[in-house]
């Protein structure tokens, strides 16, 4: 089994490597690479795409690989290869980004990307730090993960989903915040289950051991 994590030069791949690396080997789920080719990313068994930092960098950054783009969208599109996004990597799946003008995300899963606007204006933006998740609806990939474990996020924008359904979880900073996303082959976190500790292993492990 192969799980590529994607190298665009636009995620925190160092953490997120060792994170894989550490649950593939305690749930003997084969090799972890990070890798920028297309030719990897298609034999891949597993996908992974982080990504930090603004919506329109990164959407620019995976499109300048290369052939990049289009072996992802065949792996997990066309393959059903199970994809697993994170932060940024997570917000590309949607149909539209708004940060800073309208960019065409993957729409993979249908809705947009907008700016956080809490309901207190005491609290500040960006999200940054421990929250609770609020989980919404059972998946594969949330397995022994429950309401009140904490994860840790980072971020200005959020996905609103179209599908109600399509969120499977969230967490409130004086407002519901989209934490987790799915359908089919597809899952994605807003929050960084690299630096999320018990519970960011845990979906990690989940991921590495799901089969759609």
């Amino acid at each position: 089994m192969l799980t590529v994590l994607v190298d665009y030069d636009s995620g925190n791949l160092h953490s997120a490597e060792k994170a894989f690396q550490r649950m593939a080997a305690e749930t003997d789920a084969g090799e972890i690479i990070v890798t920028s080719r297309p030719e990897d990313v298609a034999r891949a068994d597993r996908i992974v795409l982080p990504g930090d930092g603004a919506f329109p960098a990164c959407r620019r950054a995976l499109g300048s690989y290369g052939g990049l783009f289009e072996a992802i969208e065949e792996a997990v599109t066309h393959k059903a290869r199970p994809f697993l996004g994170i932060c940024v990597g997570m917000q590309m799946m949607a149909t539209w980004g708004r940060e800073y003008s309208d960019i065409k995300g993957f729409d993979w899963v249908p809705g947009e990307v907008v700016r956080i606007t809490p309901a207190d204006p005491a609290l500040k933006v960006p999200h940054m730090g421990w929250n609770d998740l609020v989980i919404d609806r059972p998946h594969p990939v949330l397995a022994g993960v429950a309401t009140g474990d904490h994860a840790y996020f980072v971020h200005s924008y959020q996905f609103r989903v179209a599908d109600p359904a399509q969120r499977l979880a969230h967490c409130d900073y004086a407002g519901d915040i989209t934490a987790i996303i799915g359908r089919d082959n597809m899952v994605g976190t807003q929050f960084h289950p690299e630096k999320s500790q018990v519970t960011g292993l845990r979906i990690i492990a989940n991921f590495l051991q799901w089969q759609p």
